[in-house]
């Protein structure tokens, strides 16, 4: 379970629900809670509520442009470092924007540099089209270089999106199937195909959600399935985790 998935609560939050739902493990989202940007408090939550954590999310959203450091180099080199002291084995990580041209130009580089180096699987995610600012109600644009698409550059590992394709209006099945054995990662959410990333529950959209789980069983995939869904809807803790709790069951019935 992604801690994002209890936002606006705090990771801390995120631990306690998946240990208490029985999720496997947690992906942190590094972002503007404090309790994420840090090693060692992210170590004691591990170790207090025994839930393991499987990859970090490195601040790579407009919101964490500042987190760790301004540079993107920087927190893509964090990222992975807490991914090494908390024995994580993925960093996900979105594209570059438009307008980090050095920082584009460099990165396929920086990425295989530092899964050579480090022994960390560095997930390079799918994005979606925005609406320009000004633009007309239907104009979209990528803010992301080359593409949304990562495969369009090629990576050794990547993060498939289901929110994100759903958003991008992409089909994720031919999309899982471009990415091919790089497919490590997943981000199960769902979407109605409206431009903007819902990440709804699974089964509550229209992407093939259960199509792809069961693909992934067929294929020997032994990688990371991490339920990444909005619960800012949730009335109480109690409301939020029986959606968590839901996720989850969708979740290992399609995984068998």
């Amino acid at each position: 379970m992604s801690t994002a998935s209890v936002w606006p609560l705090r990771a801390r939050t995120g631990f306690e629900l998946a240990a208490a739902l029985g999720y496997d493990g947690v992906e942190v989202m590094v972002w503007a809670d404090p309790e994420s940007q840090s090693v060692p408090a992210l170590r004691r939550l591990r170790d207090e509520t025994g839930v393991p954590v499987l990859s970090i999310h490195s601040p790579s959203l407009l919101i964490t442009q500042r987190v760790w450091s301004p540079d993107p180099v920087v927190r893509l080199r964090r990222s992975v470092e807490a991914a090494m002291e908390l024995e994580a084995r993925t960093v996900v990580v979105h594209p570059p924007f438009r307008w980090q041209r050095r920082y584009g130009d460099a990165f396929a580089d920086l990425v295989a540099e530092l899964e050579e180096s480090s022994g960390v699987d560095i997930a390079v995610e799918n994005m979606f089209k925005v609406r320009p600012p000004g633009g007309s109600r239907n104009a979209r644009v990528s803010a992301f270089r080359p593409s949304i698409d990562p495969t369009d550059v090629g990576y050794s590992h990547y993060t498939l999106d289901l929110s994100h394709s759903a958003a991008a209006g992409m089909d994720a099945m031919e999309l899982a199937q471009r990415m091919g054995e790089g497919l490590t990662h997943v981000h199960l959410a769902d979407g109605t195909g409206v431009p903007k990333d819902e990440h709804l529950m699974p089964g509550r959209g229209n992407q093939p959600c259960a199509e792809l789980l069961e693909q992934l069983v067929a294929t020997g995939f032994d990688g990371q399935v991490v339920l990444e869904v909005n619960t800012r809807g949730a009335r109480h803790l109690a409301q939020r985790a029986r959606l968590l709790g839901e996720a989850l069951l969708f979740t290992r019935r399609h995984l068998g």
